[in-house]
């Protein structure tokens, strides 16, 4: 269950910037020293999470982190979350139970847990080869999730991260893609519409597209996630779309479009 990968936003903001931190060509922000945005999903053997559950959670802490006041201004994480964005975007999913989730909580970082009983520990970013040993030691294979019913239909009211149908990924590599996309979607507001948002409880769905609505979304203009290719998938593989972080909807423009 991992995602060691940098991923490739088509967004009006991004895409065209050639300091863009998603790009598949190598850029000078590869020359910069390497960060990783470690996540943690607690996975007990006899109540394991709910696999949209569980991507919701991990979408929902890479938010929570990004605007925690420890990673903005001169908070104690500030510094590192800057290092972070300013190489390139990864992040990295891992698994823990019993004693590795009690040593992985006595670390710094945040628990976020979600509606359906998942838990996600998400930590500020780490050097990509000087993880703590607490989380190091951590697998990130072996285990993967389902969904003993069919997750309700999306939120009308908030974003939706919609994952590409053709893909099969492992639970921990669709956390991270979530992940991904739920960092466009802030990207794509205002620091009035992201504060809403937090204060709200950053409310979105993770959902599998249908297939003859997928491509059709992957044009529409939204915010796109591309692989690198790192893991698991084809390199350029477009991973999610994010819809719902503009123009108008009930959260002030985090409505659906």
């Amino acid at each position: 269950m991992t995602s060691d990968d940098t991923s490739t936003p088509q967004t009006p903001a991004t895409a065209a910037g050639a300091d863009s931190p998603f790009r598949d060509e190598r850029t000078a922000r590869d020359e910069a020293p390497q960060f990783v945005l470690p996540l943690v999903v607690r996975i007990e053997r006899a109540a394991p999470p709910a696999r949209t559950d569980a991507l919701e959670t991990a979408a929902r802490a890479v938010l929570v982190m990004l605007a925690d006041e420890r990673s903005l201004g001169e908070g104690e994480w500030a510094a590192v979350m800057r290092d972070w964005q300013d190489a390139r975007i990864r992040k990295v999913v891992r698994r823990a139970r019993g004693a590795e989730w009690r040593r992985a909580e006595g670390l710094d970082g945040i628990t976020v847990t979600g509606r359906g009983g998942a838990e996600v520990r998400v930590f500020p970013p780490v050097p990509l080869d000087g993880w703590p040993k607490d989380l190091a030691k951590l697998q990130v294979s072996g285990t993967d999730l389902d969904d003993p019913q069919p997750p309700p239909a999306p939120d009308p009211a908030a974003p939706v991260l919609w994952l590409n149908p053709d893909l099969d990924m492992t639970a921990g590599k669709a956390m991270a893609q979530a992940g991904h996309g739920a960092q466009l979607a802030w990207w794509e507001l205002s620091d009035g519409q992201r504060k809403e948002w937090r204060e709200a409880g950053f409310p979105l769905s993770v959902r599998v597209a249908a297939r003859e609505r997928w491509e059709p979304l992957t044009r529409a203009g939204l915010p796109v996630v591309r692989d690198a290719g790192f893991t698991e998938i084809a390199p350029g593989s477009c991973t999610v779309v994010t819809e719902g972080a503009r123009d108008g909807g009930l959260l002030s423009g985090l409505g659906r479009a």
